[in-house]
């Protein structure tokens, strides 16, 4: 199998869309030999934060001098983009030779009726578990592609760690409309005897992990107050001191623009301090070196700086009001065009209220998506809003149309869907 047919038979099973359930990958697994289990796992789920909470502790294991694979979802241009060991994208041909392994597993056990075909993302964990084993990774740190319960990557043990970040509303039709019935299902990544970390939120989220932790003698790692005191904070970067019951540091520095990112990496720093209780070894100096040479693609990012052009791929209620929050916070002073396109199966109405209102000008576009907004529903959507409004369906052509609106001094926010930021991310030029 080369790269192309790789891409082509997920394709080919794309149409099998989510069926959560773990029987499918148990049994493609073991089939495989379940080389999931020779990998030292740091198993994370959530609705929001989790990339960042990822790329943050990849880099501070790298500094450390640990070989770290790194599997997340989604993509914004290419499939590689999920496999990673030490920040390096998995090649074409290993991409390849081992979706060629995992569809052979798969056709065999289809065709002695043992299971149905098992569905992409099914297919493309396999694939991270083989690949990542037989890189010899020293940590794989695994990223929850749905909930948490039934997802495919929860097939594993025994993790190091279990980590879950800010919960929200989100996924509603697979994980329930109650904060608890999600809280519930993400927290099925806890394991038995095994430790976890709670990003810092609410008493209703605390206290489901909290009992699921309890029930599979779990310890957790949770600050009800985080202790956090920013010294500076601009689009250069944060820099903030935290001190609560488990950790102490002076000066953090921190790469990522975002309030919500000093939070993402509270829970990193706790993180790393149930690793260090676990036998893992990390320095002070490395936690810091990780945390300030971090970088995450199309979260906040900056592209490019005359004028100002920033993508986020912020796609639910909660990251779209992180970002209105973060907008105001960077650049309250300055002019904002937005550029938007988004799916029809969000609440996107709540989202455009709460960006239009910090806008000057807006540009509507379509992602390459069949599930799409199209620019006609879009329009209807923000009638009731007085904003200077432009239409082009071509993304390309969207971005030099609000590139061009936009004066030097202010700023152009792409916002919306992932799949609008995977597409920019391949022309917006000038990073820094």
């Amino acid at each position: 199998m080369n790269y192309s047919e790789a891409l082509e038979y997920i394709d080919l099973i794309y149409g099998l869309g989510s069926d959560l359930g773990l029987k499918r990958v148990e049994v493609l697994m073991e089939k495989m030999g379940n080389p999931q289990e020779n990998i030292k796992i740091i198993h994370v789920a959530g609705t929001n934060g989790k990339g960042s909470t990822c790329a943050m502790l990849s880099n501070i294991l790298i500094e450390q001098g640990y070989r770290v694979g790194v599997y997340t979802s989604p993509h914004l241009k290419d499939y590689n983009e999920r496999y990673t060991v030490n920040n390096v994208y998995i090649s074409n041909d290993d991409f390849a030779k081992h979706m060629g392994i995992v569809k052979t597993s798969c056709d065999e056990l289809v065709k002695e009726v043992i299971i149905t075909q098992p569905t992409v993302f099914e297919v493309i964990t396999a694939l991270a578990f083989n690949y990542f084993a037989q890189q010899k990774v020293d940590y794989l740190i695994l990223e929850v592609g749905l909930g948490g319960r039934f997802d495919a990557t929860n097939i594993i043990r025994k993790p190091v760690l279990s980590i879950i970040t800010s919960i929200s509303m989100d996924h509603m039709e697979f994980l329930g409309n109650t904060l608890t019935s999600i809280a519930f299902e993400k927290g099925g990544i806890i394991k038995e005897n095994c430790p976890v970390v709670l990003y810092t939120q609410g008493d209703e989220v605390y206290e489901t992990e909290k009992a699921i932790a309890k029930e599979r003698n779990a310890k957790l790692y949770f600050a009800k107050e985080q202790g956090i005191t920013v010294l500076s904070q601009n689009i250069a970067g944060t820099i903030f001191d935290i001190e609560n019951e488990y950790i102490s540091y002076s000066k953090v520095r921190l790469g990522l623009l975002g309030d919500y990112q000093i939070n993402n990496a509270a829970t990193v720093l706790l993180a790393c301090k149930a690793l260090r209780d676990s036998g893992v070894e990390l320095s002070k100096k490395s936690i810091l070196a990780g945390l300030e040479k971090v970088k995450w693609s199309g979260r906040m990012e900056i592209v490019e700086t005359d004028p100002i052009v920033i993508l986020d791929g912020a796609h639910n209620i909660d990251g779209i009001h992180l970002l209105a929050q973060s907008l105001e916070h960077y650049f309250k002073n300055k002019k904002l065009t937005l550029l938007i396109g988004i799916l029809g199966d969000k609440e996107y109405e709540k989202m455009i209220e709460m960006l239009l209102p910090l806008a000057s000008k807006i540009v509507l576009t379509e992602p390459n998506n069949s599930r799409k907004w199209d620019i006609d529903t879009l329009t209807e959507t923000i009638a009731n809003f007085k904003i200077e409004t432009y239409r082009e369906k071509d993304i390309e052509k969207a971005y030099s149309l609000a590139k061009s609106i936009t004066a030097k001094e202010d700023v152009l926010c792409c916002a919306g869907s992932l799949y609008l930021i995977g597409e920019l991310c391949k022309f917006a030029g000038g990073k820094i």
